[in-house]
């Protein structure tokens, strides 16, 4: 029997990308799956709905629980994390996956575009995370992961785009402050991609070609696997790359996450 059969994951955003990627790849274990994401109905330009991505977790072999929310609102929260509760008894492993981006210089960013990044990274982490502590000290090897970058304080990442960078490395803070606060008692980690991931996100930013210098979404889903294996009273308060942090576990072969098998690859940014 898989270590994670049973388990519950509460993972934000997972409708689509990475987020769903580690969904499906925990639904294969027998994990039961809260997909928590605003995507409840079809959207024109963006690929996949809290629906389709439970029934997907179903027939991949986990159970799934899809509930519409907006991590922005405290309400929603709250409330999804009670159904969660009550349907599957507790929350083993929280992923703070939603995220909101755009790349713009100062004059470019409009406050309302502000506020959306800053309510969504960092806000709506805090947010979950607080609301899902309660249940993780009661699990038996709790997680927490933020999909944030190491905290790298250099101008060079803030310059282009002062507003993301703020709002991701908000992420990252909760994952320092955190690990420190539940040190011993719940494990806060973060993960950030070595390349650019091959998401709907990514694909607006830099269409075909950015996509195809992309590695799939399996990478990032391998490596959270990889951590919630790990004991969350020991392994916690880490900055993770993906390709570093599975080398470590003694993964070599890096070709098959590839977009193009043998391509060049886009850095991603932080890193």
């Amino acid at each position: 029997m898989s270590k994670f059969q049973n388990k519950t994951l509460f993972i934000t955003g997972a409708s689509r990308g990475i987020g769903k990627e580690i969904a499906l790849k925990f639904a294969k274990e027998g994990a039961n799956i809260i997909i928590a994401a605003k995507t409840a109905e079809s959207h024109a330009k963006l690929a996949g709905t809290i629906y389709e991505t439970a029934e997907e977790v179903e027939k991949a072999g986990g159970k799934a629980l899809p509930i519409m929310v907006d991590v922005r609102d405290e309400m929603q929260v709250y409330n999804a994390v009670k159904k969660a509760v009550e349907v599957f008894g507790g929350i083993d492993i929280l992923v703070n996956n939603a995220s909101a981006i755009q790349l713009t210089n100062t004059l470019d960013t409009d406050m309302k575009r502000y506020d959306l990044m800053h309510q969504v990274n960092t806000r709506g982490t805090y947010l979950c995370s607080k609301a899902c502590i309660p249940h993780l000290l009661k699990a038996e090897n709790p997680h927490v992961l933020n999909l944030s970058p190491p905290l790298n304080m250099e101008t060079r990442w803030f310059a282009p785009h002062v507003a993301y960078t703020m709002a991701k490395f908000g992420m990252s803070m909760c994952v320092l402050g955190m690990s420190g606060e539940y040190k011993g008692k719940i494990a806060f980690n973060a993960l950030w991609p070595r390349t650019t991931i091959a998401t709907a996100a990514v694909n607006m930013l830099g269409g075909d070609n950015l996509m195809n210098q992309s590695r799939t979404p399996d990478i990032m889903a391998d490596a959270a696997m990889a951590i919630f294996s790990k004991d969350a009273k020991t392994f916690s308060g880490n900055f993770l790359i993906d390709e570093d942090f599975l080398r470590s576990e003694g993964i070599t072969d890096f070709d098959k996450y590839s977009v193009v098998p043998g391509g060049k690859l886009a850095p991603d940014f932080f890193v």
